[in-house]
């Protein structure tokens, strides 16, 4: 940690004024190590998101600039690049989001998992760029209300390029309000308050099936697969076309046969990947 004495950092007398100086070589130097490390790409309309995130690291380090703070980073990759790349990864999740794709899993393509399976009892489900597992989570849960057998070997990866995240998702442990929406059904059935009772965490038959791990999805896959049903939504968003490309090439060559991929409400494959059938509302099969 650089020494927090050199920090006295304020804003301007009439509160206007930004508390550090981001020049447009500061943010082209942010953009290219996003791009460098991460595979995401920040456009010029990311300056405001990447002004106040990395004014965090700015602050958290002691450090009195953007100059002096990527100086550090250069100078101390070791120390300070996991910190860099976890402030620009956008965390954004709930459980249940975008119900749809649950609606899919729970009315159609779980049931015909437990059929299409039911030989090798085997069940594999991938979600990439997972947060803090909520996402995960609630795949868990729709698992669990499939009635599969106890004798199946079920396993759902959850990975993030974000290690702080993926610490909370381990955990399991989420204020109360991340649930209020929920029915009163699901939170009897799979949460139990903290001891504070302020918070919830999930039940231990969830987090047993949700296997969180560190993954750049631009970097080698270190998983054997095949996968039944990838996720990986609102996260190419932030990559240009041709990493888009390769990655949902790659995700295909993961699934399995027959195998289903869901993607974010803003995204699609359109002029990206033939190896995918859309079946609407962003759900899509693996045709080759």
């Amino acid at each position: 940690m650089v020494n927090a004495a050199i920090a006295g950092v304020s804003r301007s007398a009439n509160g206007n004024e930004p508390e550090f100086d981001m020049t447009d070589r500061d943010f082209n130097t942010i953009a290219e190590l996003a791009g460098r490390h991460t595979g995401i790409v920040l456009g010029p309309h990311k300056r405001t998101m990447v002004y106040g995130r990395i004014a965090r690291r700015i602050r958290a380090t002691g450090l009195v600039s953007f100059q002096r703070y990527l100086a550090y980073l250069e100078q101390h990759p070791d120390q300070e690049l996991s910190h860099f790349i976890n402030a620009i990864t956008t965390n954004l999740t709930s459980f249940f989001r975008e119900p749809h794709h649950f609606h899919f899993l729970d009315q159609q393509l779980l049931p015909r998992l437990k059929l299409q399976n039911s030989a090798s009892k085997r069940l594999r489900i991938w979600s990439a760029g997972c947060s803090i597992g909520q996402e995960a989570y609630t795949i868990a849960i729709s698992v669990l209300r499939a009635g599969f057998p106890k004798d199946w070997d079920i396993r759902i990866l959850a990975t993030d390029l974000d290690s702080n995240v993926l610490a909370t998702g381990e955990q399991g442990i989420y204020p109360l309000d991340h649930i209020e929406s929920l029915d009163v059904e699901v939170k009897r059935n799979h949460f139990r308050p903290t001891p504070d009772g302020r918070s919830v965490q999930i039940n231990a038959d969830l987090r047993n099936m949700v296997h969180f791990k560190r993954l750049n999805l631009l970097e080698p896959w270190p998983m054997n697969g095949p996968f039944d049903l990838i996720f990986c939504r609102n996260v190419v968003i932030y990559f240009n076309k041709d990493s888009q490309r390769m990655l949902f090439d790659h995700f295909a060559d993961y699934l399995a046969a027959d195998g289903h991929l869901c993607i974010g409400h803003s995204e699609n494959l359109a002029g990206v990947s033939e190896r995918f059938q859309p079946l609407g509302q962003t759900v899509y099969r693996k045709i080759r």
